[in-house]
């Protein structure tokens, strides 16, 4: 079985990060940490930096967990990204990190987290970052 971990460059994605690890160690478990964007010519602020990422393939061999980091920038958005993974994978648990908006900002600007929630056929932990 995989732990997936949607991660992105912020405290949540951390936290989830952090979570994951603990479970993966518990378990006996595989990561599959996943970054996606939807591409296109423009800068995406969701996308992971290369260095980040090193960094967080350095960090999982090192506390002794099998894992890999996958960034996607195909022109689906992280929701699609993140079913077709649960659908096609061993996947035992996905791990999301949340952070705290506005009741405007999310009838606004939707939410991820929600339509991940309404939409993976896995079990979801969602995790908060530290002071959040």
């Amino acid at each position: 079985m995989t732990i997936l971990v949607a991660y992105v460059s912020r405290p949540e994605g951390r936290a989830a990060l952090d979570k994951a690890i603990e479970l993966s160690k518990e378990r006996q478990e595989r990561m599959l940490i996943v970054n996606a964007g939807p591409g296109g010519q423009q800068e995406d602020a969701s996308l992971v930096p290369a260095f980040e990422v090193e960094q967080i393939e350095e960090l999982i061999a090192a506390q002794g967990i099998q894992g890999e980091f996958k960034q996607f920038v195909r022109g689906k958005n992280a929701v699609e990204e993140i079913n077709d993974l649960v659908e096609t994978g061993d996947i035992s648990i996905l791990i999301i990190g949340l952070r705290k908006r506005t009741a405007v900002g999310k009838l606004i600007l939707g939410s991820v987290a929600q339509e991940i929630l309404m939409t993976v056929p896995c079990p979801v932990l969602c995790v908060k970052a530290a002071g959040a």
